[in-house]
């Protein structure tokens, strides 16, 4: 197959070495420094939806994969799909319950989700009311898209208040009750009418050791994870996917590509902590690492309305290894952070050990490889257990080497 993958992130770096290595032709627009050495980089916007239809018909595509979100909501895969390509993404519509926490949070009330108490507040008037009323330690999200970081744990009223102002005028503001448990990351890949569930990931937000400091897009994710047996397996797909696939279907809704499902293993059951209607980042790096059977089967079938029960059938299969990522970032972040840092060493792959991929790195007019973004690599260890990919995986992170870059340690050696 010839299959187009729309970003530039270590996700879509993932991707594009995994669908390589199955013998496809990959193209990356744009892809990064790292793509560029398992697919061929094409210059393409992501934004620009004449410029993807553009790119299909050039290299020919039998497969478009949208890896970010921004795209989806913007609602490239109805354009191509429209153009006639098949596309694993949801349409703008679907994309809804990504890019619109509001419109989330109905969603899974009117079809039964189990999920936090919530309330929208739409005004300053109305947050001052909540902070008022309410004590403890209380969630504040920002409904719209936030690339993983519009979200603020504290029992703090001024910082409730300031992070609150600074979403209210151009966003509204969900208010959830603190739910406690440990949370874990669950992805269905679906064809618009079947769907497969695939092995529980554990992503890890917080960018300090014992899960401190403020969201980020994610520090490093494990798959599969140690607490998520059968028992717990069983009630998420009884309480959280089932009525959410059947709410889609009744809504118009379904559609080929994968949903992702945040998950809080509270006391009382599993809650439904928030959808994304993408792979993860860095979820998807450690997922495919385990990841049985062949992926271009898989999401092939799955974009041309067919999902193939022999794929689905591998990929859903129990992990016999064990991945634990970290993640590289840049100085300063989540907050700001410079690009174009000189990257002095990045180790090489060692098959069935480690993997290192690449973020918007770019090589620069001299050659030299800069960083171009604040989650600059995902370093992947592989292990017959958790503790022995956590080790290779430390020592590749270890290797990848910046002015400034850091990760964080603690990546699989507690809860997520």
């Amino acid at each position: 197959m010839n299959v187009l993958v729309i970003g530039s992130g270590a996700r879509e770096h993932a991707l594009a070495g995994r669908l390589g290595a199955e013998g496809n032709r990959v193209y990356c627009g744009p892809g990064n420094a790292g793509t560029a050495d398992v697919a061929e980089n094409l210059s393409l916007d992501p934004d620009d939806a004449e410029a993807a239809a553009r790119a299909c018909r050039e290299v020919r595509a039998d497969l478009v994969v949208i890896g970010p979100e921004d795209p989806l909501a913007a609602g490239l895969a109805d354009k191509l799909r429209r153009a006639g390509y098949p596309v694993f993404g949801p349409g703008a519509g679907a994309a809804r319950l990504e890019s619109s926490k509001d419109f989330a949070r109905a969603f899974a009330e009117r079809h039964g989700v189990p999920r936090a108490r919530t309330e929208v507040l739409r005004t300053e008037a109305e947050l001052r009311d909540y902070i008022g009323r309410t004590s403890g330690k209380r969630v504040l999200k920002k409904s719209g898209l936030a690339a993983g970081k519009g979200v603020l744990e504290s029992p703090d009223p001024e910082e409730l208040l300031a992070f609150g102002r600074s979403v209210l005028g151009g966003d509204v503001l969900l208010a959830e009750e603190f739910l406690t448990g440990r949370e874990l990351s669950v992805f269905a890949v679906c064809d618009g009418t079947r769907r497969i569930v695939l092995p529980p990931c554990g992503d890890h937000k917080k960018p300090l050791p014992g899960n401190l400091g403020p969201n980020t897009g994610g520090m490093g994710a494990l798959c599969p994870v140690p607490f998520a047996g059968p028992d717990l397996l069983a009630r998420i797909e009884a309480e959280v996917v089932e009525p959410t696939f059947r709410g889609l279907a009744r809504e118009g809704l379904a559609y080929p590509g994968v949903l992702f499902l945040g998950i809080m293993a509270a006391p009382d059951g599993p809650k439904l902590l928030e959808y994304n209607v993408r792979f993860g980042d860095p979820e998807t790096q450690s997922l495919l690492a385990v990841l049985g059977g062949n992926l271009g089967d898989l999401l092939a079938s799955a974009a041309s309305g067919s999902l193939d029960p022999g794929a689905a059938a591998a990929a859903a299969a129990a992990p016999e290894t064990w991945a634990c990522g970290f993640v590289a970032a840049a100085p300063g972040y989540p907050g700001a952070y410079p690009k174009g840092i000189p990257v002095e060493a990045v180790p090489g792959n060692v098959p069935g050990r480690s993997s290192v991929f690449h973020a918007s790195t770019r090589r620069d007019p001299s050659g030299r490889l800069v960083t171009g973004g604040g989650r600059c690599f995902t370093a992947v260890g592989l292990g017959g257990t958790l503790a022995e990919a956590r080790k290779n995986g430390l020592d590749a992170v270890r290797g990848i080497r910046f002015e400034g870059a850091w990760f964080r340690e603690d990546i699989g050696a507690m809860p997520a």
